[in-house]
């Protein structure tokens, strides 16, 4: 018994001198963690527990709109009604004179990022501007707001624009503006994946950005060969654009993917993609939680209820409950 205690009291003496021992010899080989490293593993929210799969895909197909311009549009076809939050996605080209003339809106957001050229916003309030390349626009149009959208730039003129809903109880807010000039916009780079972020939060980058509808806007792009994943709050909606290149989504065997099409992510806390081309892959992923309230919606107003939407188009043609200004304003060329 005493020997055996013994050499049980040596073993228990060795096993401790050599944790002790391979805890230090790691606290002196093991580098620090470089920040990028940080950076990509634990604030862009790269961990994630069940991976969200492709549930449905819709081809964004061209059809005209405003005056002369071409859209592809995806989210607002028979396909795809709405994906609440989301009303309406919208790629558009456009080359001057076409564009979208005067318009009204009521009870929802637009937000229009310019992929090529530059657009020029005017509204009956005075508000006047043109976002350019890279630039986003983030208007909240609220309980009324008449505009014009109408290229500022020679040739073809590219952007999104998104439609997002408002809930009931913001659907009759005062309209507001934010614009990012593209050097504004948040970026972060590592491992062959590049990020802006337009709204909410990528590899420790969060964007300023106010969405009364909680929103993640976020423009990727992965070179040949690169992978990401990004954590996506499990709760909501979300999707995934692309806008050149092809790329593998959700799952690592699934088949690519090319441009102009929309997928709806199904549920779970992130998503992988990866780009297995030997081009380029540029794609939104865009989430937001969902109002879970009916929508209503006739041309430019979106209400919760069919009353709602007499009572927009009432107001609009009688000029009243923020449409006052509508009777005295026509915007000016764009020049």
């Amino acid at each position: 018994m005493r020997l055996r205690a013994r050499c049980h009291g040596r073993l228990l003496l060795m096993l401790l001198f050599l944790g002790i021992a391979h805890r230090l010899l790691l606290f002196h080989r093991l580098p620090s963690p470089s920040p990028a490293l940080f950076r990509r593993s634990a604030m862009s929210g790269s961990h994630f527990s069940t991976p969200r799969m492709v549930v449905k895909r819709v081809l964004a197909k061209q059809q005209h709109e405003g005056q002369g311009a071409v859209v592809r549009r995806s989210i607002g076809r028979n396909e795809l009604r709405n994906l609440d939050p989301f009303l309406m996605l919208d790629e558009f080209s456009v080359s001057p004179p076409a564009g979208f003339p005067d318009h009204p809106h009521r009870g929802f957001e637009t937000v229009t990022y310019m992929l090529q050229g530059a657009f020029t916003h005017q509204d009956f309030a005075g508000n006047r501007g043109t976002i350019r390349t890279g630039d986003v626009q983030w208007m909240t149009a609220g309980r009324g707001i008449i505009h014009s959208e109408m290229p500022a730039a020679e040739g073809v003129n590219k952007g999104l624009q998104l439609w997002i809903n408002l809930s009931s109880r913001d659907k009759m807010i005062e309209p507001r503006y934010q614009e990012l000039l593209c050097e504004d916009i948040g970026t972060a780079e590592d491992d062959g994946v590049e990020v802006r972020v337009i709204a909410g939060e990528a590899m420790g980058v969060r964007s300023p950005v106010y969405t009364r509808t909680p929103t993640m806007y976020l423009d990727y792009t992965l070179k040949p060969g690169a992978r990401m994943n990004q954590s996506i709050p499990e709760s909501w909606t979300a999707f995934v654009y692309i806008v050149e290149g092809e790329g593998v989504f959700g799952s690592g065997d699934s088949s690519p993917v090319p441009a102009h099409n929309l997928l709806v992510l199904g549920p779970g806390d992130g998503v992988s993609v990866g780009n297995e081309s030997s081009k380029p892959l540029r794609f939104l992923l865009i989430g937001g939680q969902p109002l879970n309230e009916p929508v209503v919606q006739h041309g430019p107003f979106v209400m919760n209820t069919p009353a709602q939407i007499d009572q927009a188009m009432d107001d609009y043609q009688h000029g009243k409950n923020g449409f006052e200004m509508a009777k005295y304003w026509t915007s000016r060329s764009v020049g």
